[in-house]
């Protein structure tokens, strides 16, 4: 079942530069960085309420944020959604009919099983099923 909101993806050609901007400028603190090699990425992430902001930068350049950004410049990306059984809201996704990009969950940020769902089935918005690895 989907539980809240978890992050916003946001997508960003400088890192370093995009996180100052929340930390100066808007006061959020940084609750550090990590490099996902399976989504060729580097995040940083920050807590606004319960709900985090997740800054992409791309670690190369065929990864999905450097083609993200080529596309359609910086900006958000994606909302994520917490679950607590991945795997039963994938399968309640698919039966519905939407298009999945992960048939099955991989390995996300912050210790989390991520999957996405196709923005051509989701209204335009690239959505993250994530669940902690914890649970």
């Amino acid at each position: 079942m989907i539980q809240q909101i978890d992050h916003i993806g946001i997508a960003v050609k400088d890192l370093e530069k995009a996180s100052r901007y929340y930390e100066e400028s808007l006061g959020l603190e940084l609750h550090g960085t990590e490099v996902v090699e399976s989504q060729k990425v580097k995040t940083a992430f920050f807590a606004a309420g319960d709900v985090h902001i997740e800054l992409l930068e791309a670690t190369a350049p065929d990864s999905p944020i450097a083609k993200f950004i080529e596309k359609k410049g910086e900006g958000i990306h994606h909302i994520a959604f917490r679950t607590d059984n991945i795997e039963s809201q994938l399968g309640k996704a698919k039966d519905s009919g939407v298009a999945l990009i992960h048939e099955v969950p991989i390995e996300g940020a912050g210790e989390k099983l991520v999957a996405f769902l196709h923005p051509k089935s989701t209204y335009g918005v690239l959505t993250e099923l994530c669940m902690s690895k914890k649970d």
